[in-house]
């Protein structure tokens, strides 16, 4: 490497390192000007956020977030839809092998992301769904928001192309769709490249309650 460029380099690490330190030197400052009083409003509002993250925890609890279960038809769906802000349904047959690796997957899911509904769908049981969502390909995860489908997971292709994609993958995908709280890097899968952060994948959005459909896949898997 040129001496000029590491030479730079130095510089720019050494910048770095003594701003950092200054903002540390600076919340210590602040942490030993604060008194009783304000020692006691930080721990009232901590102990405010740690109330209300457990009164959400039991709301989700009570709404059916943390397991991974199946629904009987399309008036539950739209029910499951309303009662939760995230939602993600899968989409499956009984005699598709590729939903039962699915069904692994989610499972493992669901206690994790408490934040997010996991549900499963039998297509033959919802033919209104499966036209109006335009489901076509099965293995298929529709990621709704706010009683809208913002996203699309169809079959393998966005989870490696293979059936032994590990757990983690299909959790990267559910956190690139914005549907769960990911806490791992967005523009690298596990175990892969560094990759153009996908947008909204597969079908328009539709309004699950209502609205215009939009467009379809060629694909067709059954």
């Amino acid at each position: 490497m040129n001496a000029g460029i590491e030479n730079a380099m130095e510089q720019q690490l050494l910048h770095a390192a003594n701003v950092m330190e200054q903002q540390v030197d600076a919340e210590i400052q602040k942490m030993e000007q604060m008194d009783d009083d304000d020692f006691e409003s930080l721990r009232r509002k901590r102990m405010d956020t740690i109330k209300k993250a457990q009164a959400q925890k039991q709301d989700w609890l009570a709404t059916g977030h943390g397991k991974y279960y199946e629904i009987a038809n399309e008036k539950e769906f739209f029910d499951e839809c309303k009662k939760s802000k995230q939602v993600v349904c899968h989409f499956y047959r009984d005699s598709t092998f590729r939903c039962k690796i699915i069904d692994k997957h989610l499972a493992i899911l669901a206690p994790k992301h408490l934040e997010t509904k996991f549900i499963k769908i039998n297509v033959e049981k919802c033919p209104f769904l499966v036209e109006r969502l335009r489901i076509v390909v099965l293995p298929t995860l529709c990621i709704a928001k706010d009683g809208k489908t913002t996203d699309y997971i169809v079959g393998f292709d966005d989870l490696g192309g293979k059936d032994d994609f590990p757990t983690e993958m299909i959790e990267w995908r559910l956190g690139v769709a914005t549907i769960i709280n990911y806490s791992g890097d967005l523009l690298t899968p596990p175990g892969g490249k560094p990759t153009k952060k996908p947008g909204i994948l597969g079908h328009q959005k539709k309004i699950i309650r209502g609205g215009d459909a939009g467009d379809s896949s060629d694909e067709d898997d059954w």
